[in-house]
Protein backbone atom coordinates (compact mmCIF):
# COMPACT_ATOMS: atom_id res chain seq x y z
CA UNK A 1 0.00 0.00 0.00
CA UNK A 2 0.82 3.29 -0.66
CA UNK A 3 -0.30 6.38 1.27
CA UNK A 4 0.54 10.42 -0.16
CA UNK A 5 0.43 12.84 2.52
CA UNK A 6 0.58 15.85 0.84
CA UNK A 7 0.36 19.75 2.12
CA UNK A 8 -2.20 21.72 0.32
CA UNK A 9 -5.81 21.19 -1.79
CA UNK A 10 -5.61 20.81 -5.81
CA UNK A 11 -7.34 23.25 -7.08
CA UNK A 12 -7.40 23.47 -10.75
CA UNK A 13 -9.18 20.63 -12.17
CA UNK A 14 -6.62 19.52 -14.78
CA UNK A 15 -4.25 18.58 -11.97
CA UNK A 16 -7.19 16.86 -10.14
CA UNK A 17 -8.16 15.39 -13.57
CA UNK A 18 -4.94 14.33 -13.92
CA UNK A 19 -4.49 13.05 -10.26
CA UNK A 20 -7.37 11.20 -10.92
CA UNK A 21 -5.72 9.22 -14.07
CA UNK A 22 -2.41 8.04 -12.29
CA UNK A 23 -4.82 6.64 -9.47
CA UNK A 24 -6.86 4.64 -11.64
CA UNK A 25 -3.86 3.23 -13.60
CA UNK A 26 -2.31 2.54 -10.27
CA UNK A 27 -5.09 0.76 -8.67
CA UNK A 28 -3.95 -2.06 -11.38
CA UNK A 29 -0.53 -2.29 -9.01
CA UNK A 30 -1.38 -1.20 -5.31
CA UNK A 31 -3.96 0.24 -2.76
CA UNK A 32 -3.42 4.25 -3.19
CA UNK A 33 -4.58 6.92 -0.55
CA UNK A 34 -4.02 10.31 -0.81
CA UNK A 35 -4.27 12.30 1.97
CA UNK A 36 -4.49 16.30 2.03
CA UNK A 37 -3.91 18.13 5.17
CA UNK A 38 -4.40 22.07 5.35
CA UNK A 39 -1.71 24.65 3.87
CA UNK A 40 -1.73 26.95 6.61
CA UNK A 41 -0.30 30.84 5.44
CA UNK A 42 1.48 31.87 9.27
CA UNK A 43 4.24 32.48 10.92
CA UNK A 44 4.42 28.84 13.05
CA UNK A 45 2.62 26.89 9.50
CA UNK A 46 5.33 24.12 9.59
CA UNK A 47 4.48 23.24 12.92
CA UNK A 48 1.19 23.23 12.39
CA UNK A 49 0.86 21.82 9.02
CA UNK A 50 3.12 18.75 10.89
CA UNK A 51 0.58 18.63 13.81
CA UNK A 52 -2.10 17.89 10.66
CA UNK A 53 0.47 15.40 9.20
CA UNK A 54 0.70 13.30 12.41
CA UNK A 55 -2.87 12.61 12.74
CA UNK A 56 -2.74 10.01 9.58
CA UNK A 57 0.66 8.59 10.48
CA UNK A 58 0.46 4.89 12.35
CA UNK A 59 3.44 2.75 13.80
CA UNK A 60 3.11 0.40 10.56
CA UNK A 61 3.84 3.10 8.37
CA UNK A 62 7.73 3.03 6.45
CA UNK A 63 7.92 7.05 5.80
CA UNK A 64 9.60 8.22 3.19
CA UNK A 65 9.75 12.28 2.86
CA UNK A 66 10.25 14.04 -0.49
CA UNK A 67 13.29 16.85 0.36
CA UNK A 68 14.98 18.70 -2.38
CA UNK A 69 18.21 18.43 -0.32
CA UNK A 70 18.07 14.58 -0.35
CA UNK A 71 18.98 11.89 -2.51
CA UNK A 72 17.86 11.71 -6.59
CA UNK A 73 16.89 8.75 -8.46
CA UNK A 74 16.83 8.46 -12.03
CA UNK A 75 13.39 5.90 -12.91
CA UNK A 76 14.93 2.78 -13.41
CA UNK A 77 16.80 3.29 -9.66
CA UNK A 78 13.76 4.21 -8.55
CA UNK A 79 11.56 1.46 -9.83
CA UNK A 80 14.30 -0.57 -8.00
CA UNK A 81 14.07 1.73 -4.60
CA UNK A 82 10.30 0.90 -4.56
CA UNK A 83 10.18 -2.55 -5.60
CA UNK A 84 12.70 -2.96 -2.44
CA UNK A 85 10.85 -1.21 -0.49
CA UNK A 86 8.07 -2.82 -0.59
CA UNK A 87 9.25 -6.12 -0.29
CA UNK A 88 10.31 -4.94 3.42
CA UNK A 89 7.86 -3.17 4.07
CA UNK A 90 3.85 -3.00 3.31
CA UNK A 91 2.88 0.17 4.19
CA UNK A 92 4.52 2.61 2.81
CA UNK A 93 3.94 6.40 3.05
CA UNK A 94 5.44 9.67 1.18
CA UNK A 95 5.24 13.22 2.87
CA UNK A 96 5.40 16.01 0.56
CA UNK A 97 5.51 19.26 2.58
CA UNK A 98 4.34 22.61 2.25
CA UNK A 99 5.68 25.85 0.43
CA UNK A 100 8.43 25.93 3.29
CA UNK A 101 9.21 22.69 3.69
CA UNK A 102 8.46 20.24 6.15
CA UNK A 103 8.89 20.87 9.97
CA UNK A 104 11.90 19.35 12.05
CA UNK A 105 9.16 17.34 13.82
CA UNK A 106 8.45 15.09 10.67
CA UNK A 107 11.93 14.93 9.36
CA UNK A 108 12.67 13.60 12.37
CA UNK A 109 10.44 10.73 12.22
CA UNK A 110 11.18 9.53 8.76
CA UNK A 111 12.72 6.49 7.81
CA UNK A 112 14.27 7.82 4.43
CA UNK A 113 14.24 10.56 2.47
CA UNK A 114 14.23 11.39 -1.22
CA UNK A 115 14.69 14.08 -4.32
CA UNK A 116 12.86 14.39 -7.50
CA UNK A 117 14.86 16.85 -8.50
CA UNK A 118 17.18 20.26 -7.33
CA UNK A 119 14.28 21.81 -9.38
CA UNK A 120 11.33 23.87 -7.71
CA UNK A 121 7.99 22.36 -8.79
CA UNK A 122 4.45 24.14 -8.24
CA UNK A 123 3.12 21.58 -5.45
CA UNK A 124 0.15 20.69 -7.46
CA UNK A 125 2.48 19.59 -10.69
CA UNK A 126 4.66 17.82 -8.20
CA UNK A 127 2.07 15.59 -6.92
CA UNK A 128 1.23 14.74 -10.65
CA UNK A 129 4.69 14.26 -11.48
CA UNK A 130 5.10 11.96 -8.29
CA UNK A 131 2.25 9.91 -9.28
CA UNK A 132 3.47 9.70 -12.65
CA UNK A 133 6.54 8.84 -11.62
CA UNK A 134 5.18 5.95 -8.97
CA UNK A 135 3.44 4.32 -12.20
CA UNK A 136 6.45 4.61 -14.34
CA UNK A 137 8.48 2.54 -11.52
CA UNK A 138 4.99 -0.30 -11.21
CA UNK A 139 5.76 -0.20 -15.43
CA UNK A 140 9.58 -0.63 -15.09
CA UNK A 141 8.77 -3.17 -12.28
CA UNK A 142 6.20 -5.18 -14.13
CA UNK A 143 8.39 -5.64 -17.39
CA UNK A 144 5.77 -3.55 -19.16
CA UNK A 145 6.18 -0.93 -21.88
CA UNK A 146 5.61 2.66 -21.21
CA UNK A 147 6.69 5.67 -22.62
CA UNK A 148 10.48 6.65 -22.87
Amino acid sequence: MIKLIAVGKIKESFYREAIEEYKKRLSKYTKLEIIEVPDYNTDNNKILEAKEILKHINNKDYIIILDINSKEYDSLSFAEYLRNMEMQHSNLTFIIGGSNGLDDSIKSIANASISFSKLTFPHQLFRVIFLEQIYRAYKINNNESYHK
